[in-house]
């Protein structure tokens, strides 16, 4: 996947959105939503590609899927949250952009507690 596109069409979004900005907050906000929807969008090929590639580690490891499946599941998480709470930020609700952060934490501790317990299990097991 070539990365250039994906840049220059989100630097062009964000100059329009600083454009809008000016005159229609509330359009500029609603634009830098809908570029980072198309963005996400194009970029899903190059997610998809990662997870196969890590599934083929994991049959070489002879790893089960299950440990994968959390970290990439945090990850997921991670990068929803980063823009949930950047486009809050844009719109001026610092505080909402906090709380989305820590809900995101929370979220991302629940998925990986799956992954604790395996750990632990296998700990025990070796004792």
């Amino acid at each position: 996947m070539d990365l250039l596109p994906v840049a220059a069409a989100g630097v062009a979004a964000a100059l329009c959105a600083v454009v809008v900005r000016q005159r229609a907050p509330e359009i500029a906000l609603a634009l830098a939503l809908a570029a980072c929807v198309v963005l996400l969008w194009h970029t899903l090929p190059l997610l998809e590609t990662i997870r196969d590639v890590l599934d083929e580690l994991a049959d070489l490891a002879q790893v089960s899927p299950q440990l994968l499946r959390p970290m990439l599941q945090t990850v997921g998480l991670a990068l929803v949250t980063k823009l949930a709470s950047a486009l809050c930020k844009d719109a001026g609700e610092g505080s909402l952009a906090a709380f989305v952060e820590v809900a995101g934490s929370a979220a991302a501790v629940l998925v990986a507690l799956p992954l604790l317990r395996m750990v632990l299990q296998l700990m025990l097991g070796l004792l």
